[in-house]
């Protein structure tokens, strides 16, 4: 354990790379430029295991609310995401109400968009035994169960503890990359600059 990956903490896990034909490398010297100049980056994403509204936001209110952070941590791949590299024009925490992204952030082949701050590269591990799906359809799956195959990102809370499983060794994910949630959370992404 460490001081993000503790007993009774929100970690948001996703697995990252080359995203819209640029390089891993690019992107994260780019939020980190996007932190500098704006006070906050969003990194974009998409699939529905972390939609916005009904996954990420009450997912990260829940934590916020016993006043602990929701840290984002990133597992590097190998990947092609070849989606063309058009940047959103504009953000939305409901989808209802739409609002012009700061042209000093760049969101790029994306549907969705988690906002983010304190960007920074860390080694860790993540123990999957010993976390579980505190939101949305999954609710108390063994985060071990839940992240494989095609899910690549997932809301996971700490357990005090590994559960025992028959599932052979315990499943621990190297992680490379933390950045930490801020309010609004995600968001939802539309139009083109």
């Amino acid at each position: 354990m460490n001081e993000i990956v503790k007993p009774g903490a929100g970690v948001l896990f996703m697995k990252i790379g080359t995203h819209a034909q640029e390089e891993l490398a690019d992107i994260i010297a780019r939020k980190k430029e996007e932190i500098s100049k704006t006070g906050y980056g969003m990194w974009g994403y998409g699939g529905n295991t972390c939609h916005p509204a009904s996954m990420v936001q009450p997912f990260a209110r829940k934590f916020a609310q016993i006043g602990q952070p929701i840290h984002l941590c990133m597992e590097t791949m190998n990947s092609s995401h070849i989606a063309a590299p058009m940047c959103a024009a504009e953000y939305s925490v409901d989808g209802v109400q739409w609002e012009e992204i700061p042209h000093t952030i760049e969101v790029r082949g994306s549907k969705y968009a988690l906002v983010i701050d304190q960007l920074r590269e860390e080694q860790l591990k993540l123990p999957l035994d010993q976390t579980r799906v505190p939101v949305g359809p999954s609710t108390g799956r063994l985060g071990s169960r839940y992240v494989k195959g095609r899910v690549d990102k997932a809301c996971l809370s700490v357990l005090d503890a590994p559960e025992l499983t028959n599932e052979g060794d315990p499943r621990e994910i190297d992680i490379d990359l933390v950045a930490t949630l801020r309010e609004p959370y995600a968001v939802f992404l539309r139009g083109e600059r």
